[in-house]
């Protein structure tokens, strides 16, 4: 699914379907928001990071608590396009990563995103478990 990996960025090629795109044929501006998702949860997993299993075993997830995109140049439908990612930070419940989309090498959006590890039950902020957050840190940029 991912081309050859750095381990400080990883990258992940998306297609463009119909169901990305809105009436003009581009793609919306909101999926882009699923596709940065989408390559976060590859690279955990590519990590070796279950996030189902550090819910049921630690009842940790992560959720998203700010977003800022730019968006410069649109998708269309078919295009092939790739989302690559960086973490720039990571605090003791939250990490912080910069996400990309391009085709063929033009930027398309930029992002930051910030994800806060929460108790799956109260929702309140709670502690990234230290074998994730000493694997987030060994990849931080």
């Amino acid at each position: 699914m991912s081309e050859k990996q750095d381990s400080r960025q990883f990258t992940l090629p998306i297609r463009v379907y119909y169901e990305d795109t809105d009436a003009g044929g581009v793609v919306f501006y909101a999926n882009y928001l699923k596709f940065f998702e989408r390559a976060r949860t590859e690279w955990l997993r590519h990590l070796g990071v279950n996030q189902s299993e550090l819910a049921s075993s630690d009842n940790r997830i992560f959720v998203v608590v700010n977003t800022q995109l730019n968006y410069k140049k649109p998708a269309r439908l078919d295009d092939m396009i790739v989302i690559k990612s960086k973490i720039t930070k990571v605090g003791d419940a939250s990490a912080t990563f910069v996400q990309w989309a391009e085709r063929d090498a033009q930027l398309l959006v930029e992002s930051t995103i910030k994800i806060c590890c929460v108790n799956n039950q109260t929702f309140r902020p709670a502690a990234i478990p230290p074998s994730v957050r000493t694997l987030l840190i060994s990849v931080q940029d």
